[in-house]
């Protein structure tokens, strides 16, 4: 699973070869959250507040570099990092 961006403690990582709808899973502690990529909302689990907050302001920045790695992830499993939220 390549870890995409880190930043407060909070990973951003897409599975190689995961199902649809295309979507990035963020950790933080024991917590963890799928975000889709397109409405940036929570499809599974539950993150903090604060962490949620993070996730969402820097998903929002980053949107189509997330959507442009997660279809090379998918096809031939390269990726780029992605700056994390400073």
């Amino acid at each position: 699973m390549p870890q995409l961006s880190s930043f407060y403690g909070i990973s951003i990582s897409i599975y190689f070869a995961d199902h649809n709808p295309p979507h990035f899973h963020a950790t933080y502690w024991e917590f963890e959250a799928l975000f889709d990529l397109r409405t940036i909302g929570i499809l599974q689990w539950w993150l903090p507040p604060k962490a949620h907050t993070l996730v969402v302001e820097w998903a929002a920045l980053h949107q189509k570099e997330l959507e442009e790695n997660w279809q090379t992830i998918q096809k031939d499993w390269t990726y780029n990092k992605i700056q994390p939220l400073e």
